[in-house]
This record gives C-alpha cells, structure tokens and sequence, in this order.
C-alpha cells in the first residue's frame, strides 16, 4: 500500500593544505574545475570502494529534510555506514501563514550534529529552491564541498559572493560524464532538460544497490540552448539494476506531455512581431533558456534589451561569462540609453513574474521603479506560473499594470509558460527505463507524491514498493534489498528567515504576528505610584488594527474605568503583584472587548511605576 508518515540552521571544517576530508576518492585533477574520478563506464555503479571509517551500519537510510508534501526548499540526505551527501540546498517561499517572512528553509539540525560524516553536497540545477538556502546552512554543517555542473558552480558562486562567503567552501565543477567516489557512494550523471541549462540527475551507487535520484526535469526533444536528455544512460543505468528511483512529483496529476521550449518560441516571437509598443517580459530570473529566446527574437525585430533586476542581471552576467547564453554585441542597454530608441524598438527583461513586491515588475505596477514608468501601449508578458501561495501577489502586480494601460499576458490568457517538470507520459518513460524495484516520490505536494505513485503501479510496480514520505521521515534499505520506512526519523520542519535573522523567528512569533494582522494590537498603558499602588492619571490606550480610537469613545472610556477599578482593587494589598495584575488587565480586558466586538486583539498591558 501507499506508505505516509506523518511529518533550526557551527564553524567551518578545517584541514591541512593538501589534504582532503576522510571519505573522499579521487582518482585524477581537473585544475580549476574540481577533482573527480575517471568516468568508469563499463563497471556497475554499486562496485565502490567503502569509507575507511564504515561503521557496522549497513543499512542505506534516505532521508528528506524538505521538499516533500511541499514546493520548495529541497534537500535530501543519504546515509551509509560513516558516510553522508547531500542532494540540494533550497530555499522556499513564504505564504500568508507566514508574514513577514523572506523565505523557508529546512532543518538542519541532524546534519550539523554530523557534519564531520558530511562527504559532500551535490547541486542537481541552479534554481533558488535547489541552491537558495546554500549561504544560510553550507556554515552550519561544516562548509562540505560542493559538486555540480559548471553553469550552476558559476551561480553557487555568484550567490556565496553576495554573503562574502565566496572563499568558504570549494565549489567543484563536474562533467556529465565524471565519475566522483566519496566514502561509500559512488555518483555518476545523466542530463536531463528542465527550464535552465545544466540540469542533471544523478546515479548514486551504494553497497545494496543503485539509486536513481531526478532532480527537476522533463522530456524536451527540441530543447532551446542545451541537449537533449541522455536517454542512452538512463537506459544502461537501468540494465544495471536500479533499486530505487526517487523522482520528480510536480507535474504527475497533469496527462500527456510537457510542451517544448521550442514551440513556446513561436509564441513569444508572434507576440514581439504584435506588440506596436515597448514589451515588458517577465520571468524567473534564473530561467535561461527563456531569457535566450527573448534576446534572440529581439534580435529579430531589432529591439534593444534593458535588463532590471539583480537576480536576473546577476545570473546573465554568469551565463554570458561561461558561454551558456549568446547575446548579439551591443544587444543590452542601459536605461539612460532607452530613451534615444523609440518604444518599439525596447524591450524590458525582468524579475517579478511571482508578484514578488521588490521586484522589478512589482515596482514598474506601483510606479516606483527609479527607472522605468509603464505606460498605455506597452505589452507585458508574464512568462511564468503562480507558485501556490503567490497567486494573490500575481493578481495584484496584474490589476495595477492594466490600470495604467498596459496589455497584459499571462498563463489564463494564452500558454505564454511551459513548465520544466515531466507529465504523466514522460514520468512513464521514466520508470520504464529505469525500472526501479522501489519508487519514492519527491518534489510536491502530498497529493502530487501519490499521484506519483499510482503512476508506478499502473505499469505494474507493487504497491508496496511505493513509498510516500514527509520531511523527516527515513527509508532505509538493507543489504538484501529489502526496504523499511521509519516515521520521523530525524528532526525536520521549518526555519525561518527574516532579514539578517536565521531561525529567530518561530511559531510563537508568527502567531503573534498573524494574530495582529487578524485582529491587531490594544497597548494599555498604566502609570502608578510605587508606595500608594493608585493610578497617577488616566491610563493610556492605543490601538493598532483593531479600532479607530476616534469612532469609539464610549468603548474606550469603559476600558479605562474597568482599568481603574482593578488598579484600585489590586492597590491596596499590602505587597501588590503587578506582573499579576499585567495578567489580570489582559484576560480581563481581552474578554470585555470580545463581548463588545466579538475580535480578539493582541493585548498589551504596560505598566510603569513612579
């Protein structure tokens, strides 16, 4: 049957110069791209050399720390003997349940308690919910070495330098066909398309078997600026003997196949060759493939391209640095140089396709972009889907740009955004070229994990060998091949991130934030003499989104006699307890203005003695 369990971020590792971490094999240099084995091709991938430090643990144990029942914040632990790497490091977004939240990271109270068995994180693409959370926990759990592909190496870069943390670790860049060994694991690649060049998954081959972890992808046959998957290996991977495949979830509720990069173009392209006025083109600011079809189709119609945004900027400048974007010279403009070209010769490529308010495409909706006004005759295209949870945000940078004038497209208008996750048929191939004995859905909502698989046991795969996880939970695989999942296997949730605050903020403070952005906030303040425990004068109110203090003189003033009355009481005992009367004021208070406003707001005694 489906299998469901139910469901906070210490110095750097430090060693010699020439040395390397216990449980590291290398085999040859490779200068400034990292150091990994020679590609092995005719060996199976479970034939490794074990760590020097194995322990009589030996039994392979997965286990998600986020991710799953959720989009975003992925990252996955696998653990053999005194050995442990770790697939991705994201971040997610935060929701209306969390306010005032920047992002959502996992957990990583495990690994930092066993970083020194941290053999390396292994980045599958370079999206934020797969390297996001990177400057925020790499620290935490010891600053292992990074493996990845170069266009990804180049973003981790990037990122960490935006953190002064550019010097903190090593970033490895790999190739596809690189053979990396670390302690008991033995990790091969194969590139797969997803909506970024360099994106991979990754043949991770164990003492008890092989598993095939997906990353993001998807099937795309005419892909725009990178190759093809490479099916050939998936294939030879699963003539080897594939114990377990953990895949992709996203789009497993969604028949058929995800339309191509390819034919998106043409739509783009139809839009340009419409457009009389500037086009504003909104999208993921790490989403390459798609910034190359708009400089290409500019290009076209000789359209200048003004860049805004600091994630999108950032991220071209690396992809043009390292040969994974083609730009016609001089094709990129400064905004001072916009205006010397008429409207229809413009183009502005920008962030803000999630409605993100500091967004370039945001700040254009409001007005306040220091650079750039929208205006009647400009066309947006909105070349992304709503992350759940940022729907509303959507709406409302939509509803402001067509106030101004603007022709707006989006997702509900026309396909104007294919996604990077594979659907019902290619998660089919999949599995058959693979042929798992065991399947573990990752990356989705819960009802996208099983979903996942029902997919599997409709080509035959038992129900049993289905195993639907949460965050937290563990798989483990013994030396027969015989899995056991374990409920709750190590600590995992949340960790908030707030600015320069890292796990500072946890459920108590976002119910209290939740509960003033509800009902909002009544401050009483009370000044008394020390000796004589009476009031000096009146308490003092204020109210923050609960009442307007203006309109309701009649309920203030009661509040203020009901205050006085329990002063006068209270002050007469011979050694009064004011923190008791702090709590008095509150329920007694708190109770009285429900009676009268049915609201609850946040209540806030103050008391101040003279």
């Amino acid at each position: 049957m489906l299998k469901k369990a139910t469901s906070s971020p210490s110095g750097p590792r430090t060693s010699r110069p020439g040395t390397r971490p216990p449980g590291q094999s290398f085999t040859r240099p490779l200068g400034n791209r990292g150091t990994v084995a020679t590609p092995v091709q005719d060996k199976p991938a479970v034939e490794v050399k074990t760590s020097q430090h194995t322990t009589s643990r030996t039994n392979l144990r997965i286990v998600p720390l986020g991710g799953l029942e959720e989009v975003g914040a992925n990252m996955m632990l696998y653990e053999y003997g005194d050995d442990i790497i770790v697939i991705d490091m994201g971040y997610a977004f935060p929701d209306e349940t969390t306010p005032g939240i920047d992002y959502i990271i996992p957990d990583t109270k495990y690994l930092e308690e066993n970083k020194s068995r941290i053999r390396g994180v292994i980045i599958t693409h370079g999206h934020m919910d797969h390297i996001g959370a990177i400057p925020y926990l790499l620290p935490k759990i010891g600053d292992p070495p990074i493996y990845t592909l170069p266009l990804t190496a180049g973003m981790i870069r990037k990122r960490l330098e935006e953190f002064n943390m550019a010097e903190r670790t090593k970033i490895n860049a790999i190739g596809r066909d690189d053979v990396i060994r670390l302690g008991n694991f033995t990790l091969r690649f194969f590139g797969v398309n997803h909506n970024i060049p360099d994106s991979m998954g990754i043949s991770i081959g164990t003492p008890v078997g092989q598993v095939i972890h997906t990353g993001d992808w998807k099937f795309d046959h005419t892909p725009v600026n990178e190759q093809p998957a490479e099916f050939a290996k998936l294939a030879k991977f699963g003539s080897e003997g594939v114990l377990l495949l953990a895949g992709d979830s996203t789009n497993s509720s969604k028949p058929g196949y995800c339309a191509s990069e390819r034919e998106l173009g043409f739509t783009i392209d139809r839009l340009f060759q419409d457009a009389k006025g500037r086009v504003i083109f909104a999208s993921f600011s790490s989403l390459l493939s798609r910034m190359q079809q708009v400089f290409d189709i500019a290009a076209k119609y000789n359209r200048k391209v003004l860049v805004t945004g600091r994630s999108m900027v950032n991220n071209i400048e690396v992809a043009l640095s390292l040969g994974y974007l083609r730009i016609q010279p001089k094709q990129i403009i400064k905004s001072e140089q916009a205006k010397k070209y008429p409207d229809n010769q413009i183009v502005v490529l920008t962030t803000g396709s999630q409605g993100e308010e500091g967004a370039g495409l945001a700040r254009m909706a409001r007005g306040d972009h220091k650079t750039i006004r929208v205006k009647k005759g400009d066309t947006a295209i909105i070349s992304a889907s709503p992350i759940p949870g940022n729907e509303r945000s959507v709406v409302a940078v939509l509803d402001n740009l067509t106030r101004e004038g603007v022709n707006v497209i989006y997702n509900k208008i026309l396909d104007i955004h294919t996604s990077g996750h594979g659907q019902q048929e290619e998660l089919k191939l999949m599995i058959s070229l693979v042929k798992p004995k065991y399947l573990m859905p990752i990356h989705g909502e819960h009802h996208m994990l099983v979903a996942h698989g029902k997919l599997a046991q409709s080509l035959g795969m038992k129900e049993e060998n289905v195993f639907i996880l949460g965050n937290g939970d563990g798989l483990e695989i013994n030396a027969a091949g015989e899995a056991k999942q374990h409920v709750d296997a190590v600590q995992a949730g949340y960790v908030f991130v707030d600015g320069l605050g890292i796990g500072d903020v946890g459920e108590v403070v976002l119910r209290d934030r939740q509960l003033m952005a509800q009902d909002g906030m009544f401050v009483i303040i009370v000044t008394l003499d020390r000796k004589a425990g009476k009031l000096i004068n009146q308490p003092d109110i204020i109210s923050r989104g609960f009442i307007f203090m203006k309109n309701n003189d009649d309920l203030v003033r009661e509040v203020k006699h009901e205050i006085r009355k329990m002063v006068d009481t209270h002050g007469k005992k011979a050694e009064p307890n004011w923190a008791y009367l702090r709590q008095a004021i509150r329920d007694d208070v708190g109770e009285y203005l429900f009676q009268k406003t049915q609201r609850r707001p946040m209540i806030l005694p103050v008391i101040i003695e003279v």
